[in-house]
């Protein structure tokens, strides 16, 4: 193995002299003492490595030793996974001793010596590819399916596989033999490098399907397809993290990949403690069950978080090869580029702008794009939902870190400050924001087929209405409310009903929480009715007292189980408002 020793250090970047070839993110030890550090190359030039150090370097010497291992920076894949709080190197978090992690001290991220109850899939003759599967287990409740590994080339066909019965990921499951005829024995445990993305799909035409999250303003004006991207940028304390929870517990997904990639070290203690608590809806169990977490905060070395991105969108392709639909939020990457900023700059690469670098568009499209909807080999279907969210510093939406994602990103759902501070909750401009998937023909004829024949030209509808309302609000502004005739304020409040009825949503209640398709709908239609209603009003206070009664009424109505009769005599109370001012 090639070997090197220290030749200068810039904080967390080292240079290292070689004395043998390496290649680009390959992983090196330096040797502190007893201590072994763990870094990554980011560069080579010549016979001169550029090492990205994943821990701290102080005390770190020139002449001090390196060791290059050979291969890039791995995750171990296999049952054990889920339920567990990583660090971006897949330490187990919870195996760490003391407060602080100690530099030099790894954990193994799965479990050695558990057993787990192994049904075979395969039999003896089948020939399979990688990503084929061998068996099952239950990983907590969820199926885990044990596949051929994806290093893997050509055909494999199954000389044995082992009965049905218990057995720890170490122990050989099946023996495969390869075209040459040589017989290579598998356990249930394999390794991929984080920075290759996992190919383990057939290149057909994907179809389109409305991810449901349950949020309406998502839903309804800004949808996400199964297998689509999106971000969500907006300034602190506009609930970027309660609309995570609530993604996390709504969306109609298998798992839940969450990468905490920089946060500050409060509100990751907060994803630790809080998930474990979170009802799952969908399986009534915790849902922590279906979940894992990926954890560095910004203290942490820049590295580590750099890798924290990486490994999340690894494990979510490892699932996703198991037929499963991953949804995978990333908090927040705007910390991963900070990363990529701090080391671009210690490494004195032209900077681009802001000082970030300049193939920062290229870095991150790349990553969004490893995200998609699949067709494994066998036809069974697999998907990895991707959305983040970006921190622009004071909300700032023209940063670099949110250009470049708009790029490569399909939804935007841009969170405003505005909204967040009149508590209109969840804070996304439904104008500033967009869903470029509603654009597909596609997924246009979902909507018709399987929502409402005109669902299109609703929300197109509906969102003129919004645009109609605010250019009214700032003429209001302006001239005063007895400034505007009464139609104007007419078709403000129109618009408000839409805000308050479909926009506006209640995280904490154990029924507005989460809204269903046909349930968001039926409201909308109500809505929509509303607004081609023509009303007979004497003043501008006898309009905002008419509507602020309806708003009212049809906010029960979202408090209420659809088609209760709770919800029935709200809405007998609503058609009785609205007969009572109708226009004769």
């Amino acid at each position: 193995m090639t070997k090197g020793k220290v030749a200068g250090i810039i904080a967390n970047l080292v240079f290292v002299e070689v004395d043998g070839p390496v290649q680009q993110n390959e992983i090196c030890y330096i040797n502190l003492g007893d201590t072994k550090l763990m870094a990554e190359v980011i560069k080579v030039m010549g016979t001169q490595a550029y090492v990205q150090v994943f821990e701290s370097t102080r005390g770190l010497k020139v002449n001090d030793t390196v060791d290059f291992t050979g291969h890039m920076l791995e995750v171990s894949l296999g049952p054990g996974i889920l339920s567990k709080n990583f660090d971006g190197l897949q330490n187990d978090l919870d195996k760490m001793h003391g407060v602080f992690l100690q530099r030099g001290e790894h954990t193994n991220p799965l479990e050695d010596d558990k057993k787990w109850e192994f049904k075979p899939i395969a039999k003896p003759g089948d020939v399979l590819e990688a990503a084929g599967w061998l068996g099952e287990v239950k990983e907590n409740w969820m199926p885990h399916k044990i596949m051929i590994p994806f290093k893997f080339k050509g055909k494999y066909t199954v000389k044995s596989i082992v009965e049905a019965g218990e057995y720890t990921i170490k122990d050989t499951i099946a023996v495969v033999t390869d075209e040459d005829g040589k017989d290579i024995d598998l356990t249930m445990v394999q390794k991929w490098p984080v920075k290759v993305a996992i190919k383990a799909y057939k290149e057909k035409p994907r179809p389109f399907k409305l991810l449901e999250t349950g949020v309406r303003v998502i839903d309804t004006l800004n949808p996400i397809a199964e297998g689509g991207t999106g971000f969500i940028p907006g300034p602190f304390g506009t609930g970027k993290t309660v609309l995570q929870h609530a993604l996390s517990k709504q969306a109609e997904a298998d798992m839940i990949i969450v990468a905490a990639c920089g946060e500050r070290a409060n509100e990751v203690v907060e994803i630790f403690t809080e998930f474990p608590e979170l009802d799952d809806p969908r399986t009534g169990r915790k849902l922590m069950e279906r979940t894992t977490i990926i954890a560095n905060t910004s203290n942490m070395p820049v590295a580590a978080r750099e890798a924290s991105v990486y490994t999340a969108m690894t494990l979510a392709e490892y699932y996703r090869a198991m037929g499963l639909k991953i949804l995978l939020l990333a908090d927040s990457t705007s910390r991963w580029a900070q990363a990529l900023r701090e080391m671009s700059n210690r490494m004195e690469e032209l900077p681009g702008q802001d000082a970030f670098p300049m193939d920062l568009p290229a870095i991150i499209s790349n990553f969004y794009s490893r995200a998609g909807f699949t067709y494994l080999n066998n036809d069974a279907t697999g998907s990895i939902t991707f959305i983040g969210t970006v921190s622009p510093a004071g909300g700032n939406l023209k940063e670099p870190v949110t250009e470049s994602t708009k790029k490569a990103a399909r939804c935007f759902y841009a969170l405003s400050q505005q909204r967040a501070d009149s508590k209109r909750y969840p804070a996304i401009d439904p104008l500033e924001s967009y869903s470029k998937y509603a654009e597909y023909p596609e997924l246009e004829k979902y909507f018709r087929e399987n929502i409402d024949a005109e669902w299109p030209e609703k929300i197109a509808l509906a969102r003129d209405i919004l645009i109609r309302s605010r250019e009214v609000d700032e003429q209001i502004n302006i001239l005063g409310d007895d400034g505007v005739p009464i139609e104007y304020h007419d078709r403000f409040w129109k618009g408000e009903v839409v805000d308050f009825i479909i926009l506006q949503q209640d995280a904490f209640d154990n029924i507005d929480n989460s809204t269903p398709l046909d349930r968001q709908k039926y409201m909308l239609d109500k809505v929509l009715d509303i607004y081609h209603t023509d009303f007979t009003f004497e003043s501008f206070e006898d309009v905002g007292a008419f509507f602020k009664k309806v708003i009212n009424v049809m906010k029960q109505m979202n408090y209420s189980e659809f088609q209760s009769d709770k919800f029935k005599e709200n809405e007998k109370e609503l058609n009785t408002l609205i007969e009572e001012r109708k226009t004769a």
